[in-house]
């Protein structure tokens, strides 16, 4: 079986790296389509992953536009000679025309329901993966699974936190240090939404860094006064400082959800909601999310004074681990079963979990 995936965020990289090397150990040829925007091709390269650069990420709406036609055609003129058997994305709208052409079954992993693209590509989709959390129905083309993306490639099953990086951080075992996230806020998605002001980031950091080291992970240039904070290790060691860190505070959904099922408390500021990070804060209490400024600050120094944090947390974590599925094994049987897999899911009328045997 030839699976083509196209990526459109280093968080997709994460997503299904494990599937590519699990199907690649069963004999099956995966091949990524990038486009350039932060780090994707650098986190590909690290995973040996096999990947074509088809363009740079456009940040402009006229960009957006002719990226929507160019990017199509050369996922199309690839599939010519590459002849998948299936598309497999996080909602891509760029493998549309080739599935469409070559009447290859096209399938999307949804977590953010932003409607602009899923008006695009659900016509043309014919299954949609997503969480029980996922709070937006598509009909019979939705399958539904207990877990997250970060799942897929942060469960114990497939990562262990290496220590390691608190040396690289200049950090010592037991030292507190925090995580930022920071967004560009050019995605399509991001239209009439909004995040933190440059004061409110600055408070943030002030607050953090008498309590401990601060990092800053973002998208784009920083504040001259919080560039020194930029995190200063390759991309692929953030997961392993985020196991270790006191708290990540951020505006950036994935990073939230990936701390949460670290055991990392998380406070979410953004006016975008997300049904898993609010799974996430109701049920196991793993995440803070705010849609404003209002009440950040009280929260964080909450936290900040809980001597109990990290213990609730691991408790916390260890729950969510037990209860939710494994995402990578889920997507693997599933592919691997198809097309019979979706007509069992179509049939079984509720959450879907496909056989371990």
């Amino acid at each position: 079986m030839k699976i083509l995936i196209d990526i459109g965020h280093p968080g997709h990289v994460h997503l299904f790296r494990n599937f590519a090397h699990v199907f690649a150990e069963r004999g099956h040829h995966v091949l990524f389509t990038v486009r350039e925007k932060e780090y994707e091709t650098s986190l590909v390269e690290v995973e040996g992953l096999e990947y074509r650069i088809i363009g740079k990420h456009h940040a402009s709406a006229s960009g957006k536009i002719g990226g929507l036609f160019l990017f199509n055609l050369k996922i199309l003129l690839l599939s010519l000679k590459f002849k998948p058997d299936i598309y497999l994305s996080h909602g891509s709208i760029y493998t549309l025309l080739s599935s469409f052409i070559l009447r290859k079954p096209n399938i999307a992993l949804e977590d953010s329901g932003n409607p602009e693209q899923v008006r695009l590509y659900l016509p043309f989709t014919r299954a949609v993966l997503t969480s029980t959390s996922f709070p937006f129905r598509y009909g019979r083309k939705q399958i539904f699974y207990e877990g997250y993306h970060e799942l897929a490639y942060l469960h114990p099953e497939y990562f262990k936190p290496d220590k390691g990086v608190l040396k690289e951080l200049g950090l010592s075992e037991g030292e507190r240090f925090f995580i930022v996230r920071l967004v560009a806020w050019n995605a399509s998605h991001d239209r009439n939404n909004s995040g933190l002001k440059i004061d409110q980031k600055e408070e943030i950091v002030r607050c953090l860094s008498a309590d401990g080291r601060v990092f800053i992970s973002s998208e784009g240039s920083l504040p001259p006064g919080l560039e020194q904070f930029r995190f200063p290790l390759k991309p692929e060691r953030m997961h392993h400082a985020l196991a270790f860190a006191t708290l990540f505070v951020g505006e950036g959904a994935t990073m939230a959800s990936e701390s949460a099922v670290l055991g990392t408390p998380a406070v979410y500021i953004n006016s975008i909601r997300r049904g898993y990070l609010e799974e996430q804060e109701r049920d196991y209490k793993l995440v803070t999310c705010f849609r404003d400024f209002e009440g950040v600050m009280e929260r964080i120094r909450e936290l900040l004074e809980n001597p109990g944090l990290r213990y609730e947390t691991k408790r916390n974590r260890d729950r969510l681990i037990k209860e939710k599925c494994d995402l990578t094994g889920f997507l693997a049987r599933f592919i691997e079963g198809w097309p019979d897999s979706f007509s069992q899911a179509q049939a079984a009328s509720k959450v879907y979990r496909i056989s371990q045997d």
